[in-house]
């Protein structure tokens, strides 16, 4: 560069502005790699609180706040974090549901049998992550638009259900960890819900965990690995009371206790 400068003339500043663009583009480009890998990092014993039903209550005394990805507004999202809480989007990652807005981009021959007891929702065939992936990171979208910290998808666990699929584990695996590279991409956090059996495979990749009646099931032991690696495992009880529930949870488990419709009422360990 200097010997060109050097020698003079517009070839060379023209040449020194190019070197120069160059290294303005790739710092950029750097600097946003840096920042796509660049999310939330939640610890083990966080409070929390869910709520996907009900008129929302974010009055909870609650470090982090489990909401819906479709029906929580951007002005919530944003009135929480003013209080320093930290928000997991909520999205139905494994299941259809019929009322949702993107419900029209699910290919008919991804839809599976119905989930029992959920009205309007079905298996999806986790094995078409070409064609399921997109619509979720579309979600992921929604979610980091809004202002979201993380992502929480459920339903992972259809190859322990009768999905209409021949779903298996490693299946589940496979999507999950597709799902786990487009929220890091987005630079959001992301859990597992439940699916304790492909729990082992994933829990060095995953942020948190999400639980549901880990007490109740006789099988909280089996988050050992993701609490000594001080990554959280937000749980939830719907039956019992404090006195019941929280001499059985494991030390650093984050445990509430709440109605089966995820209403605001909540009781915490």
């Amino acid at each position: 560069m200097k010997a060109l400068l050097a020698a003079g003339g517009a070839l060379a500043l023209a040449l020194t502005a190019s070197a120069c663009t160059g290294t303005t583009a790739r710092a950029s480009a750097t600097a946003d790699k840096t920042t796509a890998k660049t999310w939330w990092k939640p610890t083990r014993g966080q409070s929390w609180q869910i709520q996907y039903s009900g008129g929302l209550d974010t009055s909870a005394k609650a470090s982090v706040y489990n909401l819906d990805w479709d029906d929580t507004s951007a002005k919530t999202v944003a009135a929480l974090h003013q209080r320093g809480v930290k928000v997991i989007c909520y999205i139905n990652a494994g299941g259809y549901e019929q009322w949702r807005p993107d419900a029209k981009k699910f290919p008919a021959s991804t839809l599976g049998k119905p989930l029992d007891t959920w009205a309007g929702e079905r298996w999806l065939d986790v094995r078409q992550r070409a064609k399921l992936a997109p619509i979720m990171a579309k979600r992921m979208d929604v979610c980091k638009a809004k202002g979201f910290d993380a992502v929480d998808p459920d339903n992972m666990d259809g190859y322990a259900a009768t999905s209409g699929f021949p779903l298996k584990q490693s299946d589940a695996v496979a999507y999950q960890r597709q799902l786990i590279a487009d929220a890091h991409k987005r630079g959001l956090a992301i859990g597992l819900k439940n699916s304790l059996e492909i729990l082992p495979q994933l829990q060095t990749s995953i942020d948190f965990a999400v639980n549901e009646e880990c007490v109740a099931y006789d099988e909280c032991d089996r988050y050992a690995p993701m609490l000594a690696a001080n990554k959280p495992v937000f749980n939830v009880e719907y039956s019992g009371s404090a006195a019941s529930v929280c001499s059985r949870v494991p030390k650093g488990m984050s445990t509430i206790i709440k109605p089966l419709e995820l209403t605001a009422r909540r009781s915490a360990c």
